[in-house]
């Protein structure tokens, strides 16, 4: 079920310039919570319309087909935040220069890397990771990250 409500998601946020980021469902089987995090295909910052514009639409699409997901569902939308998830090489590319928690066994475990370069053709990327303590730059290939996020830091 999960995959087939995440494809209608997909297909309800592109017209509207917007793309999935991540989708969680959870809640109950009698209250399911579905959670969605987009972003803009602009790569401008997500803005409370692109949100209401995307729920309106999702919510369209799911109450037409009482099918998909019981009419008790609860729909939250909102962008991917700070700390974003990093899962393709277009979201590497797009943060290039910017702080990630990296966690990839080539790196022995999970470190903040500074983002330098992503290269390499479509399934074969790699990524050129500054660590800011040492100085040093390592080349990871994206297939060897396990999990990835923006990472931030709150400035007194």
């Amino acid at each position: 079920m999960k995959e087939t409500l995440q494809r209608i998601v997909t297909e309800e946020l592109a017209p509207l310039g917007l793309e999935l980021v991540e989708f969680k469902v959870g809640g109950s089987k009698g209250r399911p919570v579905l959670d969605i995090r987009i972003d803009r295909l602009d790569l401008e910052k997500v803005q409370v319309g692109d949100c209401e514009r995307a729920s309106r639409a999702i919510e369209a699409r799911f109450d037409a087909d009482p099918a998909l997901v019981t009419d008790r569902y609860v729909l939250e939308v909102s962008s991917p935040g700070m700390e974003r998830p990093l899962r393709h090489a277009g979201d590497w590319r797009r943060f290039v220069g910017r702080l990630a928690s990296v966690n990839s066994l080539v790196l022995h475990g999970r470190q903040e890397m500074t983002i330098v370069a992503v290269d390499g053709d479509e399934g074969s990327e790699s990524l050129t990771l500054r660590d800011q303590q040492k100085g040093t730059e390592v080349v990871v290939a994206l297939k060897d990250v396990t999990d990835a996020r923006l990472a931030f830091h709150w400035k007194p």
